[in-house]
């Protein structure tokens, strides 16, 4: 379902993206066959201009027909030929010209409804397709907001209240940014390795782009946690489960640490994305990720989609959200609350739901975490890790220990430190059966879903033009 919809929300947005810039064009055929049929009123007072000798009354009417009719008509060559003859004082001339005009008039007039007739039959098909693909979608988005009602409605009551505006000023402050950093960067590289332009222009193009960076740094830094989706909208945006992730609030500092992703930069790629963004866009491949977000914090960390559990009664949420996830990620720490969470997850959810991470350099939590489970996992843990292993549990909670680390094979030169994490993820679940493919590449498409979107704006852009000329020049 969820292939589905995403199939019939692209195809309906492509479809209608076509449909309007063919509505749009037929507009402006419309528009100007209903302009022109002012013509014969426009003849007549030519004509009556050139009776009274007004060279500049029929100026006038001929810049109402250049202005009014196709660049091909016969009739608005006519008039300015008159105008002309008129302008030399020669007004038998000019009327000369001007004596098939009426003649011309009806053959323009018949040309130009024949092309708006002609366009809209194109744009018709197109609109209806689209109006067919739209009604669908809604209809699947509309299964998909029911799908996680139950969900939704228990972490609504955890969601601090937010003015309504404030998401969607932030998301159009956020692109912005996005653009100045994609632009910015390619420019950079532009002036750097184009070594056919002349100096001027990558002068200009290095001045731009070292100009744009830190610009789009300080404004995506003060926009996207501002514009980040909460755990509501994210859970009705999609009809599959969630994905709980659990881990100690000591943990995000680490977790916000944007890595240098290997050999990106020399192939004009560039990521400001967290290490938690990178995982979560990889654990994205089982359903919407939501987390508890820390208690009083004015804004949320990046990643997860987060909701705000009270002080007092905190325990009743995760459980209720362990009952309806589909898998449980849980990174171990030192708080005692994450230790509760390792037993209750352990005495009241399947095995197969629990997906343990452990840090690296601390082997105290590794051999702390045997004391919590039903069978021991024996875990060693790698120095200099963010994340060391990967656990996971078969039916009867036999540990299944998973090293993160390049594995045999692994040639992706982009892959972060979180890449290696989500391959480890997603090799411990084949080994109990659950098959989740390129969790791995998926870390990073935040990165690729940025500079999709810019270059959306290209043609986005263009139709705003369009549609700006057709409301303008009616």
């Amino acid at each position: 379902m969820q292939t589905t919809t995403r199939l019939v929300t692209a195809t309906a947005a492509v479809v209608g993206y076509v449909a309007l810039i063919l509505a749009i064009s037929a507009g402006i055929d419309l528009r100007e066959a209903i302009a022109f049929r002012d013509a014969p009123a426009q003849h007549a007072a030519f004509v009556q201009a050139l009776d009274r000798r007004s060279a500049e009354d029929a100026d006038a009417i001929a810049r109402w027909f250049r202005d009014h009719s196709a660049s091909t008509s016969d009739a608005s060559a006519s008039v300015w030929l008159g105008a002309d003859a008129a302008e030399d004082g020669d007004y038998d001339l000019a009327r000369r010209f001007t004596d098939d005009v009426a003649a011309e008039i009806e053959q323009d007039q018949q040309a130009l409804d024949d092309r708006a007739a002609e366009s809209w039959g194109r744009a018709l098909p197109w609109l209806v397709a689209g109006t067919i693909l739209l009604a669908g979608a809604l209809v699947l988005r509309r299964r998909r907001c029911a799908a996680n009602a139950e969900v939704v409605a228990l972490v609504n009551d955890y969601v601090p209240p937010r003015p309504w505006w404030r998401r969607p000023v932030f998301l159009i402050v956020t692109g912005i940014g996005y653009t100045l950093l994609v632009s910015g960067f390619l420019a950079l590289v532009a002036a750097t390795r184009a070594n056919e332009l002349p100096w001027a222009a990558r002068g200009v193009l290095l001045a731009g782009g070292a100009a744009a960076l830190p610009v789009a740094y300080f404004v995506l830094r003060y926009s996207r946690p501002r514009s980040a989706r909460g755990a509501a909208q994210a859970l009705r945006s999609d009809w599959r489960k969630p994905v709980l992730y659990l881990r100690g609030f000591g943990d995000d500092p680490d977790a916000a640490v944007v890595d240098e992703l290997p050999g990106a930069l020399s192939a004009g790629l560039l990521s400001i994305h967290s290490r938690e963004e990178h995982l979560i866009g990889a654990l994205g491949a089982f359903g919407p990720v939501v987390a508890v977000g820390r208690p009083g914090e004015q804004l949320p960390h990046l990643g997860a989609a987060r909701f705000y559990l009270p002080g007092d009664d905190w325990q009743t949420g995760v459980l209720r959200l362990m009952d309806l996830s589909q898998l449980i990620v849980l990174r171990l720490g030192d708080g005692d609350g994450v230790w509760w969470e390792v037993d209750q997850a352990c005495a009241t959810q399947p095995p197969g739901k629990l997906v343990l991470l452990v840090p690296g350099d601390r082997p105290d939590l590794a051999s702390r975490l045997d004391a919590h489970l039903p069978k021991p996992a024996d875990v060693v843990v790698t120095p200099g890790k963010w994340t060391s292993n990967v656990v996971v549990f078969d039916r009867d909670w036999t540990p299944r220990v998973q090293a993160v680390g390049p594995f045999p094979g692994d040639r992706n030169k982009y892959g972060s430190v979180v890449f290696y994490v989500a391959r480890a993820v997603q090799v411990a679940l084949q080994e109990i059966g659950v098959r989740k493919r390129a969790l791995g590449v998926r870390t990073n498409s935040h990165m690729l879903a940025v500079y999709g979107k810019v270059l959306l704006l290209v043609p986005t852009l263009f139709l705003v033009a369009f549609f700006l000329r057709l409301i303008f020049l009616w």
